[in-house]
């Protein structure tokens, strides 16, 4: 993941996943079973600032425990839709920060994604639209300013918040040029980026396959936002 709003340098170049598959038919098994207990037992001994040593050893362990069964969990969601194939799982970095946190990405459009984070915290999902090129900009603002589209996103946020989730981005100083500055949408014509996220949570539901519906749950919760930020910023 990436973008003002979540961690720093939350986005890979590269991770594990599979490209879109457009509609092809989907088997119904599952795969993903929760992550283990002795996930976090990893991530513990992998806290602070852990010696390169300390990850060469964790390194098989955190594989097989954490991230494994986050790829798992991302081939049982595009199991239940094709919109969710083009997915990506983080790799490790230097940084110890991608050694404590795993995360992983489903793009929907450019610049437009959900992602999932598992750490000791527990799970996290977050809606994205971020780091846009200037005609998605340009895009964002028309639908934001436009009679129907623009009251359609604020309802959203505002349906989004009422379930906890927290809305950030990047937010311009100003209303943009061209628009007035008391435009009852100014706050959503300032964003350069809309995020909505919020944390799952760390229950035992983690450890067994209901993570999985926990989940689902929380995408379809998102849906609206996500459908609308393709609609409208797609490039």
């Amino acid at each position: 993941m990436r973008g003002t709003g979540s961690d720093p340098g939350e986005h890979p170049d590269a991770g594990e996943g599979r490209p879109g598959r457009g509609g092809a038919v989907r088997p119904s098994g599952r795969t993903f079973t929760g992550w283990p207990p002795e996930a976090f037992d990893v991530l513990l001994r992998l806290e602070g600032e852990p010696s390169q040593s300390v990850r060469e050893a964790c390194r098989r362990d955190r594989e097989r425990l954490v991230r494994k069964p986050m790829i798992a969990l991302l081939n049982d969601i595009a199991d239940t839709n094709p919109d969710y194939d083009d997915f990506s799982v983080w790799h490790y970095r230097t940084n110890s920060w991608w050694w404590q946190h795993q995360g992983a990405v489903i793009r929907l459009a450019r610049n437009v994604e959900m992602g999932l984070r598992f750490d000791l915290d527990g799970l996290r999902i977050q809606g994205a639209w971020w780091y846009p090129v200037p005609e998605q900009v340009t895009m964002f603002r028309q639908a934001v300013a436009a009679a129907g589209s623009g009251p359609r996103l604020a309802a959203i946020a505002v349906e989004l918040r009422t379930r906890d989730y927290e809305v950030t981005g990047d937010l311009m100083k100003r209303v943009p040029r061209g628009y007035p500055a008391d435009h009852p949408r100014a706050e959503l014509l300032r964003r350069r980026s809309f995020i909505a996220a919020r944390p799952l949570g760390c229950a035992a539901w983690l450890h067994t396959p209901e993570a999985l519906d926990v989940v689902l749950d929380a995408i379809d919760e998102l849906r609206d936002l996500m459908s609308w930020l393709v609609r409208y910023v797609k490039v």
